[in-house]
């Protein structure tokens, strides 16, 4: 049978002043060679590894608090604690130390703590102790001085506790409280207040287990009612024993924990509402005050989770149909504290604890307990709902799915909770935000696991589209049957903008699951009736929305949306809105502005089809025109398929090929004999020279004609252009002659043929040095053929297009009595 005298809890004290718990074990004390002398060693009770191995040092302060807890310290900023399972373990390795240090174990602390300086250090060998004046009335003033003459100094704040504790002063000095309160003398109670918070800044538990004590506790806090600094003293003893009332809701047989849960609500007390807020010197005083409510706090929830038969009880009333509400309501709000009193437990306990609490059926009583009609039971049951997704999400999801093969879909855990959400009664919808939150950390994917045979996000995301989604989407459908929101006042309004801000979660992180419910419901049609809403807030989460699916640029929502034409209840709102300048047309600018910078084709042919009409007089962006301009150059692209393919082909021929490449064809150009080519021969062979000048003239021509029927207003459009940030490159077509010879003639298949070597598409054919033959576009006649814009990531590449092309404009002599030879 495992020695439970020498069960252990290892403590680290963090930067926080919170101690992180390092595990459970057994243990003992020996010699260890490496480390030259006795040592406390604990071996983990779940793998026997080492949780801690640290020398019994001479010199180290350890001190004994409670009588099961050891605590010292390790280096300047590193505490340990051993929490023991039973006294007779804690006085075993107690003796030990004390042995090793030569102390009597009778003691509490080991060392003096020595921190002062080595003046202080030299004054103090003379006095080896603290002499306290007698406890009497006419001395309160003399020994209020004392103590706080002593706090600075480390050394005499340790002498002074001794003192203190030796000589069973709290005691005397809670008996001339009592004096005092009774002649109702002002002076001298003003004088303890001082003395009892200098006490508690000694930061030393022996003395805290006496002020704690049941006969002690409510004189110290009656001390502590009479600050100097207020005119009448506070009733914090009134309010412990008449206001404040402890409900057993459950009976609770052990007498030490029932002991243990008092001292700690009126510790607690005490540091939160009765001791003044610690300055920023005094904060590091009070650490083991904090530590001894936590140390409290972890008893608590131990013996209560080891108490089966308490759990029992209470999990049994909670689902009986027969506990009266009163009842409930009190089990509910103690589960509840229970629950958050298990957040000052480590991970490893805390997950022991929440799993004890799943196998004892939280999630079906909280079921139960979220159909009843006591809004308050179901407030605090939202909040034990919420420790546990925050605990675990996983374990909620699997109990809904597993449920929802045995109920309905209307009274399913999550469908509770969902139904909650929307009928919130708070005006600022308080718990409503709350609930989304957790019904947001449920669907989000990032918290699913993942295992060889199961994926939890498909079968969690299938079972919420199918059962839960309709309620979810149900206020939103109900509202959105006509052109404007049936309804339209001010929680209506804020419940369908936290409906959408979730809907528009799911689009961002769910997939195919919100992309079918959306199509096949026309959720996004509903949506946009909200942009008529009288609150703004509510129409730009409807634009958010659908800008977080315009944002996917997913054709299959594309073709939705033109199919629907969705795009009509947008632009009514913008017209609506005006030249008003405020979120709702930022948002909608910013929305067509997207499109046009990430060249959505569909969706741009589709605006400017239907819907150019009304946004061609709005100026004040460039971004309709920009639109408008896109389209075009689609248009452009589609008619003239030969000269898109043709500017392909002289991108990816002139200008994607290697350096090397280039230079080899040049060599090997410059090296071919003149005797080699006949008089007038071209380089490339006839059918193919005869075939670049029909499919070059043929686009050409057509494009003058109807460049000649264009408005004053494509002008304009192409010249302001230049906003997108670069100008309009354009693609230019040089000739030898003038501009009307180039024109009105078919060029020589030299100058035009893109794979001879002396035409603007071969390799080192011009020269930037070299003057232009030809200028580029005039208002009678056009040389050049403008090009259409690419996509942004192609800017640069148009851009050295511009500059390739202009050293082409001109043929070299040298290459010209080639050709002509």
């Amino acid at each position: 049978m495992t020695d439970t005298r020498r069960r252990v809890k290892v403590y680290t004290l963090n930067e926080d002043r919170q101690w992180d718990d390092r595990g459970t074990g057994h243990v003992s004390s020996g010699y260890v060679e490496r480390l030259k002398g006795t040592s406390l060693l604990v071996r983990a009770e779940s793998d026997g590894s080492l949780l801690l191995e640290s020398k019994i040092n001479p010199n180290t302060a350890y001190q004994k608090q409670q009588d099961t807890l050891i605590v010292w310290s390790e280096g300047e900023n590193y505490d340990l604690a051993l929490s023991f399972q039973e006294k007779a373990g804690c006085d075993e390795i107690w003796e030990k130390i004390c042995q090793v240090q030569g102390k009597d174990p009778s003691v509490d602390i080991t060392q003096d703590v020595v921190d002062e300086s080595e003046e202080e250090r030299f004054d103090d060998m003379s006095s080896p102790g603290l002499e306290l004046p007698p406890c009497e009335l006419n001395r309160l003033e003399d020994l209020a001085e004392l103590v706080a003459s002593s706090l600075p100094s480390p050394l005499r704040r340790e002498k002074l506790a001794l003192a203190v504790e030796n000589e069973g002063y709290i005691r005397k000095l809670l008996e001339l409280f009592r004096i005092c309160e009774d002649l109702d003398n002002r002076e001298g109670l003003h004088h303890l207040y001082e003395i009892i918070k200098g006490i508690f800044l000694l930061n030393r538990t022996a003395l805290f287990e006496v002020m704690f004590s049941d006969e002690c506790i409510m004189d110290v806090i009656g001390c502590l009612e009479f600050d100097p600094s207020l005119l009448q003293p506070r009733r914090h003893r009134e309010f412990l024993t008449k206001t404040a009332r402890f409900k057993e809701v459950i009976p609770i047989s052990d007498p030490e924990l029932r002991q243990k849960i008092h001292q700690t609500y009126r510790v607690q007390y005490i540091q939160d509402m009765v001791l003044p807020t610690p300055s920023v010197f005094e904060e590091n005083m009070l650490s083991t005050l904090h530590s001894f409510i936590f140390f409290n706090k972890v008893e608590i929830v131990g013996m209560l989770q080891d108490d089966e038969k308490f759990l029992t009880d209470l999990f049994a009333q909670l689902t009986d149909e027969s506990t009266d509400d009163d009842k409930r309501h009190e089990l509910v709000s103690f589960l509840k504290e229970f629950c958050a009193f298990s957040q000052t437990l480590q991970p490893q306990n805390r997950d022991a604890f929440f799993k004890t609490l799943s196998n004892m059926g939280i999630l079906p009583a909280l079921e139960v307990i979220l159909g009843m009609d006591d809004v308050q039971v179901r407030g605090a049951a939202t909040d034990i709902f919420s420790y546990l997704v925050e605990y675990n999400p996983s374990m909620v999801r699997e109990f809904v799915m597993q449920e929802s093969q045995q109920n309905d879909d209307d009274i399913l855990l999550i469908n509770l909770i969902i139904e909650h959400m929307i009928c919130d009664t708070d005006p600022e919808l308080g718990g409503a935000v709350q609930l989304m939150g957790l019904l947001r950390t449920l669907l989000d994917p990032e918290n699913m696991l993942a295992t060889a045979n199961k994926t939890e996000k498909t079968e969690f995301l299938s079972f919420f589209y199918k059962h839960c989604m309709h309620v979810l989407s149900a206020p939103l459908l109900a509202n959105t049957t006509e052109e404007k929101p049936s309804k339209d006042d001010f929680q209506t309004s804020q419940l369908l903008a936290l409906i959408l801000e979730l809907l528009t979660f799911c689009v961002e992180h769910h997939t195919y699951h919100i992309k079918n419910y959306i199509i096949n419901k026309d959720i996004l049609r509903r949506v946009l009736v909200l942009t008529a809403s009288q609150h703004a807030f509510l129409a730009l989460c409807a634009l958010r929305f659908m800008r977080r699916i315009i944002g996917l640029k997913d054709e299959f929502y594309n073709r939705y949306i033109m199919r629907n034409f969705l795009f009509e209840p947008v632009v009514k709102a913008f017209l609506k809105n005006g030249s008003r300048y405020n979120l709702m047309n930022s948002a909608i600018i910013e929305m067509f502005e997207y499109v046009r910078v990430e060249d959505v084709k569909s969706l741009t042919a589709h605006i400017v089809e239907n819907y150019w009409k009304a946004l061609e007089d709005v100026d004040y962006v460039q971004t309709f025109k920009g639109l408008k301009l896109r389209y075009e150059q689609q248009r452009e692209r589609q008619d003239n398929p030969k000269l898109d393919s043709m500017r392909s082909i002289l991108r990816n021929h002139r200008f994607r090929r290697d350096a090397r490449t280039l230079e080899d064809e040049e060599e090997m150009w410059f090296n071919t004999d003149e005797d080699d080519l006949e008089d007038g021969e071209a380089v490339v062979p006839p059918s193919d020279k005869m075939k670049s000048e029909e499919d070059l003239m043929e686009p050409i021509s057509k494009f003058m004609e109807r460049k000649k029927l264009k408005d004053s207003d494509e002008k304009e459009v192409l010249g302001k252009s230049t906003l997108t940030g670069r100008q309009s490159p354009s693609f230019k077509l040089s000739f030898s002659g003038s501009t009307k010879t180039s024109i009105s003639s078919p060029p020589s298949s030299a100058s035009l043929n893109p794979g001879s070597p002396g035409s603007p598409g071969s390799p080192g054919s011009g020269s930037r040095g070299s003057p232009p033959t030809t200028t580029v576009t005039t208002k009678q006649g056009l040389v050049g053929l403008v090009d259409y814009p690419v996509d942004d990531e192609e800017e640069e590449e148009e851009e050295e297009e511009e500059d390739g092309e202009s050293k082409e404009d001109t043929v070299p002599p040298t290459k010209k009595s080639k050709l002509s030879s």
